[in-house]
């Protein structure tokens, strides 16, 4: 069997890094702007940018400009079924983990 690639790797540990893994959770709800998320995750809006940046690398969110903000969103396409997919696991699978 071929070993992942690198990409493979940094798409999930954008997942397993608990910045990105709430700003992934948080977007759940719909699109927000940097203040945004930052007002509702908490902690330094450098921290969320540079988490933004890696999202938006591997594809894991999408960013449009309205004037001069920034309006991330999930990318609807492949993220939120991967998601929905996860969440099955976890309900079915992984009832007792992390207690």
């Amino acid at each position: 069997m071929k070993p992942y690639s690198y990409s493979f790797y940094k798409f999930f540990t954008n997942f397993s890094n608990k910045t990105k893994s709430d700003i992934i959770t948080l977007l759940r709800d719909g699109p927000l702007s940097v203040k945004g998320i930052t007002r509702k995750i908490g902690g330094e809006q450098s921290k969320v940018s540079h988490s933004l940046r890696d999202l938006r690398e591997c594809h894991i969110l999408n960013v449009r400009h309205e004037g001069k903000q920034r309006i991330y969103s999930l990318n609807e396409e492949t993220v939120t079924p991967i998601l929905e997919i996860v969440e099955r696991h976890v309900r079915k699978n992984c009832l007792r983990c992390g207690r």
